[in-house]
């Protein structure tokens, strides 16, 4: 994944998901032949290891795709599709979050078709770039947060698991502590490179996320309340907030391509995209639909922050925390592989290794303090959303599809289809980043959106 065939021409990258691209600046000529990138001087930037498709050892299964799939759109802006549904509504929410991914579903297609056509394109790396970062900033909010509550309401933890009840406390510690002593765990994570130790951490995360999402559904299914006085329809204001979040839980846009450079058979990753994307879509409108209606107007910025003081519930917290943890070298991956390189082939040999680990250990200081100044976890998942993700997944790709295929007589329709989609994007960005900005003014004297509210 070490070059992004979104980036460059006839990209074979071989690689595992999570494997490193070591680069020598100085000595392209003589690593040709290894399993190893090396950094050109000529075109800054990596250059893929000149074989065929992907060895059977490296290349992913139908079923590995599938899961890799999965993990990468179920995150942090997944579990909070119950507030995002709470700011449309109850019926709009759902239809507007199908209607979102079915549009984006459509644009990885564009992708996936535009991609051996297409040259560098340094517009598409700042947004990757932005777009991995900010889903870093968030994890460290969402792991905050919750480590946060499940310390601090350990003395009310029980065995006994009843819905919460909302009481006005001030916390111990603000959650910028917890946000820095995360801090050097996560350096020293992204700073491991065998490619062996990450497939274990990447199989650690995907038992913790699914165990616990299963104990989140589980309990959204029970007694289900039936709240006939929420809104089917809300503010338009709101709304806004509802696309930047709903664009941002689409966290594995970026992450389409290189799965299809790892896969043995890639002709069949549009039938895996097609299916794994229809089960996340699925996924989502049940959490939000369901997350929304079971805790009406107390729904949180993330559903795990509503979840009943008990033991139970307070380890889904600690597992998907964990979960999230070990997907941070998954996102980050992302644009270390863009910046990491480009930064190296400007340094000499003796100084690569210094300057691989300085600037991973910058790039994750970067999303630490970001999170930091601006802590206010749904605002930032809706800016991040209505920002970068927006330009991902909807603006970018139907302008690459039309000029990438409009020499070759592009059908009418299509091309009106694509301006259609852009200019959805487009609004939705300008206006959701407004609505964004506007509340993150309004509210800039609370230092976290539960700052001042634990709930018993």
């Amino acid at each position: 994944m070490g070059k992004m065939s979104l980036l460059r021409k006839d990209d074979n990258c071989e690689r595992s998901l999570f494997s490193v691209c070591k680069t020598a600046s100085k000595s392209s000529s003589s690593s040709s032949s290894s399993s190893s990138s090396s950094s050109s001087g000529n075109n800054n930037s990596l250059v893929s290891p000149q074989k065929d498709p992907p060895e059977e050892a490296d290349a992913l299964l139908f079923m590995q795709i599938f899961i890799h799939l999965l993990k990468s759109n179920i995150g942090t802006g997944f579990l909070g599709l119950p507030l995002a549904v709470k700011n449309a509504g109850l019926l709009v929410g759902p239809i507007s979050l199908l209607a979102i991914g079915v549009l984006t579903v459509h644009c990885m297609d564009i992708l996936l078709n535009c991609a051996s056509h297409l040259t560098q394109r340094y517009i598409v790396s700042f947004l990757l770039i932005i777009t991995q970062l900010g889903f870093c900033s968030v994890y460290f909010m969402f792991m905050a947060d919750n480590l946060q509550q499940i310390v601090e309401e350990a003395h009310f933890t029980s065995n006994v698991c009843q819905p919460r009840k909302s009481l006005v406390l001030t916390p111990v510690l603000d959650a910028r502590f917890y946000m820095l002593t995360i801090l050097p765990f996560l350096i020293l994570l992204v700073l491991v490179q065998n490619p062996q130790v990450l497939s274990i951490f990447s199989t650690l995360a995907t038992i913790t996320t699914l165990g616990s999402l299963a104990l989140i559904f589980e309990y959204l299914i029970q007694e289900t309340p039936r709240h006939s006085s929420l809104p089917l329809v809300a503010s338009w204001k709101t709304f806004l907030l509802f696309f930047g979040t709903a664009i941002f839980t689409f966290e594995g846009v970026g992450m389409v391509l290189p799965l299809k450079s790892q896969m043995k058979s890639p002709q069949q990753f549009p039938a895996v995209l097609y299916l794994g994307m229809s089960f996340v879509i699925f996924l989502y409108i049940c959490l939000g639909t369901l997350g929304y209606m079971k805790f009406g107007s107390d729904t949180q910025a993330s559903i795990t922050l509503n979840l009943p003081n008990c033991w139970l519930y307070q380890s889904v917290k600690l597992m998907y925390s964990v979960g999230i943890f070990f997907t941070y070298a998954l996102q980050f991956h992302v644009p270390a592989e863009i910046i990491i390189p480009y930064v190296i082939s400007r340094v000499s040999e003796n100084w690569a290794l210094f300057v691989d680990l300085t600037v991973r250990t910058a790039l994750v200081c970067l999303t630490c303090f970001s999170a930091v100044l601006i802590p206010r976890l749904d605002l930032v998942i809706s800016l991040v959303g209505s920002v970068s993700s927006s330009a991902l997944a909807l603006i970018i790709p139907p302008l690459l599809e039309i000029t990438t295929f409009y020499s070759e007589n592009m059908n009418c329709v299509t091309i009106a289809k694509d301006i259609m989609i852009s200019i959805l994007g487009l609004l939705g960005c300008v206006f959701g980043t407004y609505q964004a900005l506007y509340e993150m003014t309004q509210q800039a004297h609370f230092s976290m959106a539960n700052s001042t509210r634990v709930y018993t």
